[in-house]
């Protein structure tokens, strides 16, 4: 299909979630300009770029650094859950470098960790969590990766069904029910990526477009879970909370 698109003469390839989407657009064309959006995978260690600042082909667009975020994730979590015995952490191949630093905060923070990795989609979360005890004793972070995003409402069910105090990557997980989310707004992700398009359609070259980097990032509290997990949320993190559901 990519291929299929550069046939076809078009002036700019959008390539949103997955990373599939980039490496196979690049692999199609070195020149048609590509706009990435790139939420779960580093474009400069996997080549798609030269550097942030000068990214030196056809390929430029928003990186959002999630490695440096799951330790802020990490922390939100064991201040809303006092007492908080072990944060189970679910993980697959995708998002194995955020799993490898949400290790390094545990260990950094004194908290036990374990990880569960998730192969062969679709991946069974209740087998995954089966023996996890819940009730405030175990909590859950979810770091993303493009299988989790797409599952969303079954890993907040989930979470819940086994009485798992969590925090996820985005809002999206917490408008299905998740207990909170700190990431940045993938709306907003959407318009710097759009912006490019358009500056690209009037002229600009890739190569001279610096990779964007969110700077705006969101704490969302779901009130509504909290109470059927039977939890109070201490009110400094409601009070840095940037929306909570009620």
């Amino acid at each position: 299909m990519a291929a299929e698109l550069v046939g076809r003469g078009v002036d700019t390839i959008f390539a949103g979630e997955p990373e599939l989407a980039v490496k196979l657009a690049v692999t199609a064309t070195k020149t048609v300009p590509v706009v990435m959006i790139a939420n779960d995978y580093d474009p400069v260690a996997r080549g798609y770029v030269a550097s942030l600042a000068r990214p030196g082909g056809n390929v430029t667009g928003v990186f959002l650094q999630q490695i440096e975020l799951t330790p802020k994730r990490l922390e939100f979590l064991t201040e809303a859950v006092p007492g908080m015995a072990r944060v189970v952490v679910l993980w697959d191949r995708y998002s194995a470098d955020q799993f490898e630093a949400a290790r390094e905060a545990a260990r950094s923070l004194k908290i036990p960790l374990d990880g569960i990795e998730c192969t062969d989609p679709p991946y069974d979360y209740e087998r995954a969590l089966a023996g996890v005890e819940g009730g405030h004793r175990d909590a859950l972070l979810l770091i993303t990766s493009q299988v989790f995003f797409v599952d969303r409402q079954r890993l907040a069910a989930v979470a819940l069904d086994h009485r798992l105090p969590s925090i996820f990557a985005f809002r999206q997980w917490v408008d299905e029910g998740g207990l909170m989310s700190y990431g940045a707004r993938l709306t907003d992700m959407g318009r710097l990526a759009a912006d490019y398009v358009d500056r690209i359609a009037k002229g600009a070259k890739p190569a001279d477009l610096p990779v964007q980097q969110p700077t705006r990032f969101e704490l969302v509290v779901n009130l509504k879970t909290t109470k059927e997990l039977g939890l109070t949320i201490p009110p400094l993190i409601l009070a840095r909370a940037d929306d909570v559901i009620e």
